[in-house]
């Protein structure tokens, strides 16, 4: 047996995207987006509206980063998705975090979460943001040798049935191996 649910937002997980920009005066900006994903290899695509300061701000400058959100910041995450840009100009102040200016493009790199994504503004439409990425950045300390290790990343995740937040942790398969078996 199935039961039908009221909600329509029915993927999970959804990525806890924190995005970032500058605004007008240099100040950084960041806002929480879970809908946002990979278009292509190098693409992002973000559903924002233009209501959003950090559309408003990419728009301007060009410019924009995408950084995974992590356990250890779930509050901060959290918090820039409730503040808005439009009335809390100084949200970013308020959480305490840090941002260093991106050496590829006119965009924040937020210090404490463990990724980021570092994009060129292509263009707004129906769906929103389309960026291209020019540069992944990731902290040391979520690195095993060359490559991200996802178990230290400590990845949160937005569940829409609930409205929790969830950390992505344990592997458990090998993509483009596994199916092998049933080939």
């Amino acid at each position: 047996m199935r039961k039908n649910i009221e909600t329509t937002e029915g993927i999970f997980p959804m990525p806890v995207l924190m995005i970032a920009t500058y605004n007008e005066d240099g100040s950084v900006n960041v806002m929480n987006a879970a809908w946002g994903t990979m278009l292509e290899r190098d693409e992002v695509i973000l559903n924002l509206t233009e209501s959003h300061k950090t559309v408003k701000n990419i728009k301007m400058r060009k410019a924009f980063t995408v950084s995974i959100a992590d356990s250890a910041h779930v509050t901060e995450a959290d918090y820039f998705g409730m503040a808005s840009g439009n009335n809390t100009p100084d949200k970013f102040l308020k959480s305490g975090l840090t941002a260093t200016k991106s050496p590829n493009v006119d965009a924040p790199i937020i210090n404490e979460f463990p990724i980021c994504l570092e994009c060129e503004f292509i263009e707004y439409g129906e769906c929103g943001v389309i960026g291209k990425v020019v540069n992944v950045s990731a902290r040391e300390d979520v690195m095993n040798g060359d490559n991200v290790d996802i178990t230290k990343v400590s990845a949160i995740a937005f569940d829409p049935y609930t409205h929790g937040y969830y950390k992505v942790g344990d592997r458990v398969g090998e993509a483009f191996k596994d199916g092998l078996k049933l080939k």
